[in-house]
Parts: C-alpha cells; sequence; structure tokens
C-alpha cells in the first residue's frame, strides 16, 4: 500500500494508537517494536477491540483481513507517514532541542502561541524517533503552528527527527553535558544538537537563539536568520532577574519600541528565565501581543517532577527528579543556595547515562554541595554512595533505603531540593518528607 492510500485511510480514521490498552473505537493500531514488547503480538487483539486497521511487518498476517495491512516496516512508516502529513498542512513547524530545558521551552512556547492560534505540540516527553511522527500526526487541518519537541542520545538522530518534521524554525536552548554513555563525547553532542542548526540552515530557515551563549552563537552559520534573546548582551528580546523567592520573577524588555512587562512566574531557578525568554522571543515573532505573552508565562505552572515546588505538612520541597546531568544538577545547587531558607538540605541521585565520566561528574557536583553549607546533605545510588562514603553525609544506595530512614527520622521546616536521573525514583520520597 502507497503513502497516499495510508494517508487516505489516515484521514479517515485520524486516531493512532501503539498501545492496544489506549484503543479507541475507529482508530488505527500501529504494531511498533519496542525493547520490552513487539507490537505485532497483539494485532488481531487490536482488531477485535475496535480498531479499524491494524498496521503490521510481519508477514504471517497477510490475506488475514482487509483491517491488517502488512507494511515493510512499520516504524519507517509511520515516520513517512508524518512527513507525508506536514508536507499537507503546510503550517510553520518549530522545533526545539538542547540539554537541558527543552520540554520547559516548548510547554511555555506553545502556551505563548495558543493565545492567538491553533497550536500543536509534543505531549509529554514524546520526542523521539516515534514519539516526533506521533506528535505530527496529532496536528489537525485545524493547526496552525507545530512546536516539536527534539531528544537525542545518539548521533545523527536530530538531523533524522528534522527530516521526518521538516521544521522551518529552530531553537536550541543549550549543550551541555548528558548522554555521555549514548553519544560518546562532549563533541558528538555539539554535533548532535547542531544538527538542527545545519538542517535550518540548509533550507533557508529562521533560528532562535540565545545570544548570551557563546557555543551556540559560534556554531550558528552566519547567513542564517536569527532572532536572540539576552539576559547581557541587549541583542534582540531582552530579559532581567528582578527576583527570586524562591519563584522567578523577570522584567521582559522587546526589540521594538521599548515596551517592557514584569513576570511573576511559578518556576523556580534563574534557568528558567532562558526559557520564558525563548518562549516570549517566538511568540513575539509571530505576533502575540506582550500582554498575552506575560499572561501566558503566568499562568504556566511545571509538572511532571521538573522543578515543582510541593508544601508538605513538614517541608518545602523543590521537586526536580525528572531527569539529570552535570549541567541541570550544577544549576539546581546553584538556585537552592541563592534561596533565603532558615533551614536547607539537598537529596541528590545519582546522574545515569554518563558513560567514562561518570565518576568524575559526580564528584564534582558532590564537592560544590558540600559547599553550600546545608543543614543537611543525603546521596542516593551506587556512584554517590562510593563518592561520598569518606564523608559525614548520610549515603544510601537505593531510594528504597533512603525512604526506610526517613520514616524514622522526620525532618521538620527545611527547604529540600530533590534532584536525580529519573531512574533513582526519587520523587517516591516526598510521600515521607
Amino acid at each position: 500500500m502507497s503513502i497516499q492510500e495510508l494517508y487516505n485511510l489516515f484521514c479517515a480514521h485520524p486516531g493512532i494508537i501503539t498501545d492496544t490498552r489506549k484503543l479507541m473505537s475507529g482508530s488505527i493500531y500501529w504494531a511498533l517494536k519496542g525493547e520490552r514488547f513487539d507490537g505485532n503480538d497483539f494485532v488481531q487483539q487490536a482488531i477485535g477491540a475496535g480498531a479499524e486497521f491494524a498496521i503490521t511487518d510481519r508477514t504471517e498476517h497477510i490475506g488475514v483481513s482487509e483491517k491488517i495491512i502488512v507494511v515493510e516496516d512499520t516504524l519507517k512508516t509511520l515516520q513517512d507517514l508524518a512527513n507525508f502529513h506536514v508536507k499537507q498542512l503546510n503550517i510553520p513547524i518549530l522545533a526545539i532541542t538542547g540539554t537541558n530545558g527543552k520540554t520547559t521551552t516548548k510547554e511555555l512556547t506553545a502556551a505563548c502561541l495558543s493565545k492567538k492560534y491553533k497550536v500543536g505540540f509534543t505531549q509529554g516527553n514524546l520526542n523521539n524517533h516515534i514519539g516526533v511522527p506521533l506528535t505530527i500526526l496529532s496536528f489537525t487541518k485545524e493547526t496552525q503552528i507545530g512546536v516539536v519537541e527534539m531528544g537525542a542520545n545518539h548521533q545523527f538522530e536530530i538531523d533524522a527527527l528534522c527530516r521526518i518534521a521538516e521544521p522551518g524554525f529552530g531553537l536550541i536552548t543549550n549543550i551541555g553535558t548528558a548522554h555521555i554513555e549514548g553519544f560518546g563525547s562532549q563533541e558528538i553532542i555539539l554535533k548532535t544538537k547542531t544538527e538542527l542548526y545545519r538542517f535550518i540552515h540548509h533550507y533557508g530557515g529562521i533560528l532562535f537563539q540565545n545570544a548570551d551563549d557563546r557555543v551556540l552563537v559560534q556554531n550558528t552559520g552566519d547567513s542564517v536568520e536569527r532572532h536572540s534573546y539576552s539576559q547581557q548582551s541587549g541583542i534582540g528580546l531582552t530579559g532581567t532577574i528582578l527576583a527570586e523567592n524562591p519563584y522567578t520573577e523577570l522584567r521582559i524588555l522587546f526589540p521594538i519600541g521599548g515596551k517592557h512587562i514584569d513576570i511573576k512566574t511559578k518556576l523556580i531557578g534563574k534557568y528558567n528565565a532562558y526559557n520564558c525568554l525563548a518562549a516570549a522571543t517566538v511568540a513575539n515573532y509571530f505576533g502575540v501581543s506582550a500582554e498575552d505573552i506575560k499572561v501566558a508565562i503566568e499562568t504556566y505552572t511545571p509538572s511532571n517532577n521538573r522543578s515543582q515546588l510541593h508544601k508538605t505538612e513538614h517541608n518545602t520541597i523543590i521537586l526536580d527528579a525528572y531527569n539529570a546531568n552535570p549541567t541541570s544538577m550544577s544549576a539546581a545547587l546553584e538556585t537552592l543556595g541563592g534561596i533565603l531558607f532558615s533551614k536547607k538540605a539537598a537529596i541528590l541521585g545519582d546522574m545515569l547515562e554518563l558513560g567514562e565520566i561518570s565518576e568524575i561528574e559526580h564528584e564534582k557536583i558532590f564537592k560544590k554541595a558540600l559547599h553550600l553549607n546545608l543543614n543537611a546533605l543525603f546521596t542516593v545510588g551506587e556512584i554517590f554512595h562510593k563518592i561520598s562514603k569518606n564523608h559525614n553525609v548520610l549515603s544510601f544506595k537505593t531510594t528504597a533505603d533512603l525512604t526506610d530512614y526517613l520514616k524514622k527520622h522526620t525532618m521538620t521546616d527545611h527547604l529540600i531540593l530533590l534532584k536525580a536521573s529519573r531512574g533513582i525514583g526519587l520523587e517516591s520520597v516526598v510521600n515521607v518528607l
């Protein structure tokens, strides 16, 4: 079956589902292979559960039912269908990538643009070779702008995602140290993230860029059109941090007309100022008013364990346990250090997928935490446990061990930072704090 024929089916039945547990009547079930499952095993079940069609690449399904369509490779076909769809929509597509802040920037940008447009954007963290095509296929004929988050842990992944989404606009939040295990080196991380810049440059698109980030500026082609934001250089849209209490308050000065707005965000950490400035720059380019940008940013509330402030019966918690790498861990500690609070503590969990540099980077973070003169410091995970064993801190190999300790030793009246890679599961500790 050709892509055009598949597209006709998709237009008639636009709901694409890859998990039989989420099937809706009339949707198309798309069988994909994962690390722990093979969706092809559930094709018959999907049809029985009400799927209008099922797409599979298992030849034994040929001729079984008119509702079962066999293709050569279901993943590639899904990506090809998404690319075909985005060509038919012919709308502005903004791609956002970066080591830290890409999800928050994506959500802030979508919130700002939604004040004027019907926006389609990446839901949650669907930013990989499967998530990007599913995101694009969620866009409808009513969608006016698409905001697509792109993640990577290997070279050439961003380029591949760009060829699916064909963005005319690009934004890299920053390039830090993460997923070294997959990339192999910091140099390859730089090359991979800037694949977005090279794609935009080649096809004559437009970039939104942090003018204060020397690495980003130095890796931009001279001839590419760019719209900048900064806190220092005064280039383009400029932001000034007014306060951190602990939420970040900003003053944004727009490049045309000298208009400014003051924003009281629900975001913790000065690093989020750049995420707000990025979103405001994109929205300003697309004609969203300063007043609407203010409302969108002020009403945005972080979720999914990303810089969330929790007030429990006993303590105030900064929950930032969705992900962690040396760059984000360092920024989180700096934020904690800058907040005025009578008693402060940090619970730090291992940063995963750092490969050969893992122990060195954990040592740097551990020393930084020690220099904050916190009232309490806890570490969780095998790597931090190894590093901290010769110091007077409480260290646990697992989150379960930490939880057991905290149940017996109640903490009160502390501001506590919880920061770790998602695999540590540190968010579960909130219940005992």
